[in-house]
């Protein structure tokens, strides 16, 4: 049983590592599409505060995955091992295609998947499934909103300074909002993969009889997130910082401030919420500020999809990988 455990902790890690692949985007999109930062620069600077999350945040979040989606009693090495397979195979084919996708709903789908595959629908705790469910419409929508608040009120507080002033201004600001916004993905992806190897020591007696998350894995989680975010993933980055709409530096801060707000309630507030799911809401706020034509909507609609298939897409072959598990042991 320790070998399949250590082998499911560095799938874990793994998974781990993509999650800050897929969602550097998220945290550097604005501020190398509005050329505040070269790329290689600018992975450094998120993956920096991606790390640095592991010294402000709580565990809330961790703890919710470990204990508030799938019943921990019915958790064994088998399952942890198929929702970590399944939702690799579906961040990897979405990261291959750019789509900026949930990472985080990816594992939550697996865990569902694989939960339904032992035993059944019945081991799901609705009412933690329910909240993430909610917040893959509300997240999106807060960004749009406050995204929205903080691009008119910047826009009347500047309106009489030159173009070039605001801009030189808000070249500065970027690197303040990007470094929020990252310190708010890591605090919450980095806790989703930890809640997932604590509940796997857990079910297998490694942490006695009370549920907690051991400092190890914190550290490992986060600096591996930080990592995975210093590689990068260079399409995605395109998707969300070139594609989805235009930005200057003033919308980047607005966007990137806003869903930093959102991510930081959500954490505190113990809630997984998709940090890509907030940032690319708070883009399309800050782009319909000026005018709705000036979100690429056929991008956006296909983000949207990708977002809506995650959950049933990784838990549907996270419940195959069970399936196929379970004819050998």
């Amino acid at each position: 049983m320790l070998t399949i455990v250590i082998i499911t902790i560095i799938l874990a890690l793994a998974f781990d590592f993509l999650n800050g692949m897929n969602d550097a985007a998220n945290s550097i999109a604005t501020v190398v599409s509005t050329r505040v930062l070269r790329p290689n620069f600018a992975v450094a600077w998120a993956a920096f505060f991606n790390f640095a999350a592991v010294f402000i945040f709580g565990l809330h979040v961790a703890n919710t995955i470990g204990k508030g989606i799938v019943e921990p009693h019915i958790v064994n090495e088998y399952m942890i091992l198929s929702a970590l397979v399944g939702g690799i195979i579906w961040v990897y084919f979405c990261t291959i295609y750019g789509l900026p996708i949930s990472v985080s709903h990816s594992l939550i789908g697996g865990l569902i998947g694989a939960g339904i595959a032992k035993g059944g629908v019945q081991v799901l705790i609705l009412s933690g499934i329910s909240k993430v469910i909610l917040f893959i419409f509300l997240s999106p929508v807060f960004g749009v909103i406050l995204g929205g608040i903080f691009m008119i009120v910047t826009q009347w507080i500047f309106r009489k300074w030159r173009p070039q002033a605001v801009d030189g201004l808000f070249k500065v600001g970027q690197l303040v909002s990007s470094a929020a916004y990252s310190l708010g993905h890591g605090s919450n992806d980095a806790q989703k993969t930890m809640g997932v190897i604590a509940i796997l020591l857990y079910s297998t007696g490694y942490l006695g009889k009370d549920f907690y998350i051991p400092t190890w894995v914190i550290f490992s989680c986060y600096t591996v997130i930080g990592l995975g975010t210093l590689v990068g993933g260079k399409k995605v980055i395109k998707t969300l910082g070139v594609n989805l709409t235009h930005l200057k530096p003033v919308g980047g801060f607005c966007a990137e401030i806003s869903s930093a707000f959102t991510l930081f309630g959500t954490a505190l507030a113990g809630i997984p919420v998709s940090t890509t799911h907030s940032i690319t809401g708070s883009i399309m706020g800050v782009g319909m500020v000026n005018r709705f034509s000036a979100v690429r909507w056929g991008v956006a609609s296909n983000i949207m999809m990708a977002w809506v298939l995650t959950i049933p897409a990784s838990g549907l072959m996270s419940w195959l990988v069970y399936t196929i598990i379970s004819w050998w042991v």
